[in-house]
């Protein structure tokens, strides 16, 4: 249940009916910088996670 109200969230609904009435354009025009830093923020901390998962998998294995 925390996901799909993480989803209802202002900041996501905001933008994703930002989204649907004008598309890319218009996120990044109501957005500007702040939509790309929290993206980048997000996929660098998911590949983060991904390398230690990887490395401590293989630091048990071996």
């Amino acid at each position: 249940m925390a996901i799909k109200n993480l989803f209802k969230s202002k900041f996501f609904s905001k933008y994703t009916q930002i989204y649907k009435e004008q598309g890319y354009k218009g996120v990044v025009n109501e957005g500007g910088w702040k939509i790309f830093i929290y993206l980048f923020l997000f996929f660098l901390v998911k590949g983060i996670f991904w390398l230690i998962i990887g490395y401590e998998t293989v630091k048990l294995v071996i």
